[in-house]
């Protein structure tokens, strides 16, 4: 059987191919996936022996606690995720995968965004590793399954998700479906590693409050831009001392940051003479499996406060917050598809992520065991030359297919 999927895969990879190119058209930035969605459902629904349901998405979501809006006014009702089932024939156990179909706005200077283009065998435009490109291993999954009339004993079920470039809105909404499985495999761009350990993230704004005036007026103003630059020296050191504090985990431990702080936006002011009152100051910051977003958000404050400023200078918010996800290194997931990958002759190798993902809600939250692989690389993601090669997709679904035939009977 083995051949015959390896065959299979090398038949039916450039079908695949055809699918990611034409999803990779849309420009399905976080909330503006709904045609792109279409596209998918259409496409799955001709794959034989494959069950595609629409799971509604509602603008009560943003009621849930673990809610992220960094992006505002996003609108739910009408939107839907996709859950994409291969009926197993009983009593096997059953495997989760997750895909999303959103991708960030196209980078500056990056003028074919949505164009995707074949350049020696790697497929360039937005979304192509992140995560388009992952869906298409899904996709080849369930066209190799057809073609050679797979039955597994267990379910296999995809879950394709709106949003999880900002927040992760569309697991969410799948979460609490309260859908359970035996295990679930995060499909992202690892370069072909299985990832156990995945930090978490926080994403935060901070409102400084000055007092505006003229800049011949000193004493009388206080400018928040300067406020600003004390928060920003606070939450440095806080980063560098939790960094110190959160050695200790194996897999974190090569990397010389794996949890780094980044400033990525401030805003302030109207004129170079006049002290501002406003400033707001937005970023993010990863943590690894010592903390929790509970932890974190709780310290970052304190961290505020205890460098001088006073809750009345500052405003401390959070648009994301998603806790760390980890599986041992020796769990049957990881090691089931070790032994997969070996027997497709694919190398792959156990390792911590030091990006945030998806699979906290399913891992932490529904008590499913949750690891992280894919296709592609995300040192190319969100980048001016985001890519992947069409190989690794098919390396991929290889591997995913061996480690089904094993896992769900």
């Amino acid at each position: 059987m083995a051949d015959a999927i390896k065959q299979a895969v090398a038949e039916l990879l450039p079908q695949a191919q055809a699918f990611l190119t034409d999803i990779m058209k849309f420009p399905s930035t976080p909330g503006q996936e709904h045609e792109e969605m279409l596209f998918i459902e259409q496409a799955f629904k001709k794959l034989p022996n494959v069950k595609v349901e629409r799971v509604d998405l509602h603008d009560t979501i943003k009621q849930d606690p673990d809610y992220c809006d960094p992006v505002p006014d996003i609108k739910y009702d009408g939107r839907f995720n996709l859950r994409v089932e291969l009926k197993g024939t009983g009593d096997g156990k059953k495997l989760l995968f997750n895909a999303h179909t959103d991708a960030v706005p196209a980078s500056e200077g990056m003028t074919e965004a949505w164009n995707p283009r074949l350049i020696d065998g790697c497929l360039y435009g937005r979304g192509a590793s992140d995560d388009k490109g992952q869906v298409a291993v899904f996709y080849l999954i369930c066209l190799v399954a057809g073609k050679l009339g797979l039955s597994f004993k267990g379910d296999v079920v995809g879950h394709l998700v709106n949003e999880e470039e900002n927040g992760g809105n569309g697991s969410l909404a799948m979460a609490r479906t309260g859908e359970k499985a035996d295990a679930c495999v995060v499909l992202e761009p690892t370069d072909e590693r299985i990832l156990t350990e995945i930090r978490g993230a926080v994403w935060f704004k901070v409102l400084f409050k000055g007092v505006a005036g003229h800049s011949g007026q000193a004493g009388l103003t206080k400018s928040a831009l300067l406020l600003a630059h004390q928060g920003i020296t606070a939450l440095s050191k806080y980063h560098d001392d939790l960094l110190d504090a959160s050695r200790g985990f194996p897999l974190f431990d090569p990397y010389p940051n794996p949890m780094p702080i980044t400033f990525g936006k401030l805003h302030a002011g109207n004129w170079p003479a006049a002290a501002p009152n406003k400033a707001v100051l937005e970023g993010v910051l990863g943590f690894l499996p010592n903390k929790t977003k509970e932890d974190i958000q709780k310290e970052m404050r304190e961290a505020l406060l205890n460098a001088g400023l006073t809750d009345e200078e500052f405003e401390l918010s959070f648009m994301y917050r998603h806790d760390c996800s980890v599986v041992p290194s020796d769990h049957f997931l990881p090691q089931g598809l070790l032994k997969a990958a070996d027997a497709a002759g694919v190398k792959l190798t156990i390792d911590a992520w030091t990006a945030s993902c998806d699979a906290w809600f399913y891992n932490n939250q529904l008590g499913i065991p949750t690891v992280v692989c894919g296709a592609g690389s995300l040192k190319v993601a969100h980048s001016i030359n985001e890519h992947i090669e069409v190989a690794s997709i098919g390396r991929t679904a290889e591997v995913m297919l061996k480690f089904m035939g094993d896992f769900c009977n």
